[in-house]
């Protein structure tokens, strides 16, 4: 199999624009973000920052020369560019190589272990932040197998990739609805009152509060949010050996760790950084010690109080000189209305599915880009090779006849075969082949799981799946298998 280096491959191309436009998009590092580049801003000419130069094409692949793990990257796909202009600190790579697939060479240079290896290598770069060149990244190289190879692969990343996106979008507007339930129930005061109807539209009594400077509905109160839970304070998790509970930081979790601060429904609060990132969270986490996390004084409350602080701008609190900062008596000091406990229980009641789904399909994107990262790698080396059909859909949909995982390091291949159904996966790591029904598929896991294999169900895995009724989900714990079953529901297969 050929290797080829980066430059080998693309070019940095860095074409200034011509500013013959009124007004130009300004693309900046925060605009392209985990392979997607956003709307950027539009821009009046005179008003552009003077890092604000580069054309960009279709075909283009952005990628920020700050912080690699920050995922600041994305292929360009939009037809028009001539009104973008790129940030400096943006590279621009441009494809000359005809021998290399666009879009196998942009998965290679964002699978997530080599963007980790960018990112050590950036951390001991002498600088004031972690940076990388086009000089020190044209010099890596990556396996080319066979162009039509390359397509395959691509599809097969791309699916996957899709797929989490889809599920992302699934967890925007399952948001957005517990969002519109909140402002219907808190803003509107249109909770159901005792006959089912709008509380407010049906005419419920409403009375003015003169600490809040405003009307709430009869029977609801004042209070501090210190009335409603307890303020602590993270700590610092760089001591703490990797494990299972997730480390929450104001942008997000930022790895897994054996141990926790705290088991149980809690509101993330940023105490540096992005202050307006505020969280919900519902199981055992670790916070760092840039981020307050919170106890619950009443029962029921902590979706309320997530919703009620989400909408607050605590930037204009500031109380930092340098980096955005936030105390725990300014969060104390916020002033809220109290709704009937009974009220808040039947909020709980009737958003905490809307939650739980998005936690699962949250917890599903989490095991298709752990696939995704350990697919590739063996994808690219050869350990593992593709045999499929693709119709000529470009979207999801797509039929796949068999993916054969010809491992080279003696482990056997684990695989299914049956003139009904087809299957996706990965070995168990056995010593003998498996093959045989779905029933006997579960029956072989529980019986690895019984002779002590406590990571049996971690390594079935599994990387298909088809969004139509044709693929159902087989679930063991924690790990997914998907199968097509000629439009039939594999559930009851025999």
């Amino acid at each position: 199999m050929k290797v080829l280096k980066i430059k080998d491959i693309v070019r940095t191309i860095s074409i200034t624009h011509k500013f013959d436009k009124d007004k130009l998009i300004a693309i900046n590092t925060s605009d392209v973000e985990n392979g997607i580049m956003h709307d950027g801003t539009l821009t009046a000419i005179e008003d552009l920052k003077g890092q604000f130069k580069k054309t960009v094409q279709k075909g283009d692949i952005l990628f920020s020369e700050i912080r690699p793990a920050n995922r600041r990257f994305a292929l360009v796909t939009k037809d028009d560019c001539a009104d973008y202009v790129v940030s400096t600190k943006l590279m621009v790579l441009r494809k000359y190589n005809n021998e290399v697939d666009l879009r196998y060479f942009y998965y290679c240079l964002t699978n997530q272990p080599f963007l980790d290896m960018l990112q050590r290598k950036a951390e001991n770069r002498i600088g004031s932040f972690p940076q990388i060149t086009f000089d020190l990244l044209s010099e890596y190289a990556f396996p080319v197998p066979s162009l039509s190879e390359q397509e395959k692969i691509a599809n097969i990343i791309f699916s996957l990739d899709h797929k989490i996106e889809l599920n992302k979008q699934i967890n925007d507007n399952l948001e957005a609805m517990a969002k519109q339930l909140y402002d219907y129930w808190f803003v509107q005061f249109d909770f159901p009152n005792e006959d089912g109807n709008p509380y407010k539209s049906s005419g419920g009594a409403m009375v003015w509060n003169d600490k809040l400077k405003r009307e709430i509905p009869q029977g609801w109160n004042f209070c501090f949010l210190e009335d409603l839970l307890t303020i602590r304070n993270g700590r610092d998790h760089k001591h703490l050996v990797d494990g299972i509970y997730p480390v929450y930081g104001s942008g997000g979790e930022m790895r897994k760790v054996s141990e926790y601060l705290y088991d149980g429904e809690s509101v993330l609060m940023p105490r540096k950084g992005s202050l307006n990132n505020i969280m919900y969270v519902n199981e055992a986490f670790w916070t760092v010690d840039t981020m307050f996390y919170s106890e619950m004084k009443l029962s029921n409350c902590a979706k309320y109080i997530y919703y009620t602080i989400k909408d607050i701008d605590f930037t204009r609190w500031d109380s930092g000189t340098g980096v955005p900062s936030m105390t725990s008596s300014t969060l104390y000091s916020i002033k809220l209305v109290k709704p009937q406990n009974e009220t808040l229980k039947k909020f709980d009641e009737m958003i905490s599915p809307l939650f739980e789904h998005m936690k699962q399909i949250s917890e599903q994107n989490v095991v298709l880009t752990k696939q995704r990262d350990e697919l590739l790698p063996l994808l690219m080396n050869g350990q593992a090779s593709v045999n499929y059909h693709l119709s000529a859909s470009t979207s999801i949909s797509f039929d796949i006849s068999v993916l054969f995982l010809n491992f080279t390091n003696g482990n056997s291949l684990y695989k299914t075969i049956s003139l009904d159904y087809q299957c996706f996966a990965l070995p168990l790591h056995s010593k003998e082949n498996t093959h045989g029904t779905i029933q006997e598929d579960k029956r072989h896991i529980q019986q690895r799981q019984r002779q002590g294999d406590k990571h049996a169900r971690e390594r079935f895995l599994a990387f298909f799946y088809k969004c139509t009724s044709t693929v159902h989900q087989a679930t063991f714990g924690n790990a997914w298998c998907y199968r097509g079953y000629k439009g039939k529901n594999i559930s009851e297969s025999k």
